[in-house]
């Protein structure tokens, strides 16, 4: 596949999301990247939106790849998942060459807590820790209303001396290989308050289900995080309209978070730019291993019925 031709020695960073390669929040992150003039830039992104798909892979059918323009860079379109997107741009089956560092993102709409399980922008990054490649997830706190697409720009802009510091340490060998770093930008980028280094919380938004009469219908989730509520449509399902062979619900944001103190979300929420390094899995409370550990050697003596 073709490189840029002045290249060089520069180090390649491949890009990646689950906002679809069209999406403002890759755009502005590509640009500001090419803008800079000191990295080599790969695109291997989703033709559609992803988000919310987790870390699915496509198993059974081959993936459509299509080359398309983005100003300064190498990018490709792809049908498939982030974790796809990721793990065929690393492969050297698409570019020749295997990235320094991949950034999945910028997501619209941030990635905390629980909520990265859900997240195609983690696993993104996640699969190139998998597979031995330094990686860095990427989210602006959208808020309808009051962001707008510059703010992807910023973002950018802000995570700039963080991936000059990972590639410093990579270029050095000294840059950690059991971790990866889930970064989350606050809504007011512009006056963000510098960066805290977080752990990952337990932040889950309370979700449910409504009957909705079409696809249209209800509020349009933005991304794992954030639902963007559609006011004109109502709730209130007339059940006479719907087949009964086929009802359509639909999921919706319905309440509070359970949220402690001095994790990622809470930090973002003070303004900070919140960056967490993240394993492939979180380990059990030690509580919970405790309780095992006596549990386990005597569940041999219970009897096979139920006991319940």
């Amino acid at each position: 596949m073709e490189n840029n031709d002045n290249s060089g020695d520069r180090p390649a960073i491949m890009v990646t999301n689950d906002d679809g390669i069209d999406a403002p929040g890759l755009q502005a992150l590509v640009h500001v990247l090419v803008s800079t003039n000191l990295y080599h830039v790969l695109v291997c992104a989703p033709d559609s939106e992803k988000s919310a798909v987790s870390h699915s892979i496509t198993w059974r059918h081959a993936l459509s790849v299509k080359r398309v323009e983005i100003n300064g860079a190498t990018a490709f379109a792809v049908s498939g998942t982030p974790a796809d997107c990721t793990s065929l741009g690393i492969s050297k089956a698409l570019f020749p060459l295997v990235p320094d560092l991949v950034i999945s993102g910028i997501n619209m709409g941030s990635n905390c807590g629980y909520h990265i399980v859900y997240s195609g922008t983690v696993a993104g990054a996640r699969e190139a820790f998998f597979q031995g490649v330094p990686s860095l997830s990427v989210s602006y706190d959208w808020v309808g209303g009051k962001s707008n697409t510059n703010d992807f720009t910023l973002s950018a802009e802000a995570c700039l001396p963080i991936i000059s510091a990972i590639l410093a340490e990579i270029k050095n060998k000294t840059y950690p290989q059991r971790c990866f770093l889930n970064i989350d930008l606050p809504t007011n980028v512009s006056n963000h308050k510098g960066y805290k280094l977080t752990k990952q919380g337990k932040l889950i938004f309370k979700m449910g289900w409504n009957q909705v009469t079409s696809d249209v219908q209800g509020g349009k989730m933005l991304s794992t995080m954030t639902m963007e509520t559609n006011s004109s449509a109502s709730s209130d399902t007339n059940s006479s309209t719907l087949s009964q062979e086929n009802l359509l619900f639909k999921r919706e944001v319905r309440g509070a978070h359970v949220e402690e103190e001095f994790t990622d979300y809470h930090f973002l929420q003070e303004g900070y730019i919140t960056v967490s390094p993240i394993g492939a899995l979180s380990h059990a409370e030690t509580d919970c291993e405790a309780y095992f550990k006596e549990w386990l050697p005597n569940v041999a003596g219970h009897s096979s019925s139920s006991a319940l």
